[in-house]
């Protein structure tokens, strides 16, 4: 391929899609390249597809809040019908459980508060009106199930809880990248898929391009890394490292896949929960089943990959603690003989806040870091590069002035500066997959 381009994508997940199409709305030659055999195939297939609002800063909530409304939206934001299909949002409202790690959800309530996002704070017999399957007793801090206190209350009730209405899940993750692609494909994007990076090519100081494995060289000014678990890896091409603060790496997740309890509509009746006291997050799933992923607790080891293309993708015991420690929450949870449900990784930051930069290598710019909480704002965070790459590009110099622009729906001045390489780690994050 001898063709040149204005911006190079390394990515084509949900956010890659989308920081693809949004530059190409604008005018570039963009053209997001994959390793793999389409769009969607990484991680963003792996994910929960989870749409809520609850962040433990104002900016997170921000960015979610922003987010929802292009999921609410997502046919007139993508200006075309994809003809394979056309992803639905699924309203399920979301209960967060009060705890003392998450400081009894101080934090999150005033960063709520901030966003004028409605909430409910419901106390034990509230939560259980609300999923009367809920066992309001509390577990934590959580522990390991071979722990003599396994599954033993520590306390007569969980402190209580927040309840946000408008929070739920897309229906398809893997679909609406490929909504995304056709979206960019229509305004002049273009896909290469099969297309693994080897090189960041440099030229007269700057970023030139891309080189792949089998020798094909592709010049572009500007190459965007939203390479997800493989961005540390593409980081190191470029020679930026050095230049963060905050880094990525790749962490291994097991998502449980179960039947909900017998004589209980989950599927309709249930919500999405997350739940610190037992170490979990949960949502409801087509045919009446429960997805239960971990909120990694501090009793549990995390087990971090150095080389994103060569792990173990098997379940492990901690599928099996998971839903224990989900049991313990939902009664009558069968936990099935049969392991079902997906191992994959998340692009993990040292925060787990995302790095949303540029480099020190002028043209080169990064959507990392994005765990397994961004998917929900992954049209944002498209709209977001697009605004942060126009300005460096035109002399900003965003490390001392960092960029900002206008959130198109909630009319709120976001500081793309939260999201720095070079910032402190954030002590107000959860420090976990909820962000």
């Amino acid at each position: 391929m001898s063709k040149a381009y204005d911006v190079i994508v390394i990515g084509a997940g949900i956010i890659g899609a989308c920081v693809g199409y949004e530059l190409a709305k604008r005018g570039k030659r963009v053209l997001n390249v994959d390793k793999l055999a389409g769009a969607g195939l990484g991680s963003t297939s792996g994910s929960c597809a989870v749409i809520r609002l609850h962040y433990s800063t104002p900016d997170g909530v921000a960015m979610a809040r922003e987010g929802y409304f292009y999921w609410l939206d997502w046919a007139k934001y993508l200006g075309v019908v994809d003809p394979t299909g056309m992803v639905n949002y699924i309203n399920t409202g979301c209960l967060v459980m009060k705890t003392e790690k998450n400081h009894y959800l101080k934090n999150v309530i005033a960063s709520l508060d901030a966003l004028h996002v409605v909430y409910e704070e419901l106390d034990a017999e509230g939560i259980r009106k609300l999923i009367p399957i809920v066992d309001t007793k509390q577990y934590g801090p959580p522990t390991l199930p071979d722990d003599p206190c396994f599954g033993q209350p520590s306390g007569e009730a969980i402190p209580g809880a927040v309840y946000i209405p408008e929070s739920g899940m897309i229906s398809d993750p893997k679909q609406s990248v490929h909504n995304v692609q056709v979206a960019g494909e229509h305004v002049g994007g273009e896909y290469l898929f099969n297309a693994e990076v080897t090189e960041i090519l440099k030229k007269n100081g700057r970023c030139g391009g891309i080189k792949l494995s089998d020798g094909t060289v592709i010049a572009a000014p500007v190459v965007v890394n939203v390479a997800g678990p493989h961005s540390f890896q593409i980081n190191r091409m470029a020679g930026v490292l050095e230049d963060m603060n905050i880094k990525t790496r790749p962490l291994k997740q097991e998502v449980c896949h179960v039947p909900a309890p017998e004589g209980f509509d989950y599927q309709n009746l249930g919500t999405l929960i997350s739940d610190s006291d037992i170490g979990c997050y949960s949502r409801p799933e087509m045919g009446n089943h429960i997805l239960i992923g971990s909120e990694d607790p501090e009793c549990d080891t995390l087990e971090y990959i150095d080389d994103p293309d060569a792990y173990d993708t098997g379940f492990s015991e901690q599928w099996t603690t998971q839903v224990m420690r989900e049991a313990q929450r939902i009664k009558n949870l069968r936990i099935p003989n049969q392991k079902s449900g997906l191992v994959d990784l998340y692009d993990a930051s040292d925060d787990w806040i995302p790095i949303y930069d540029k480099s020190n290598l002028p043209g080169f710019y990064m959507a990392v870091g994005t765990s397994g909480n961004q998917y929900k704002n992954a049209p944002v965070v498209g709209v977001l590069m697009a605004e942060l790459i126009d300005a460096c590009e035109n002399g900003h110099d965003h490390d001392h002035d960092p960029v900002r622009f206008t959130l198109h729906y909630i009319k709120r001045q976001c500081d793309i500066g939260f999201f720095s390489r070079r910032r402190e780690i954030n002590p107000d994050s959860s420090f976990s997959v909820i962000g």
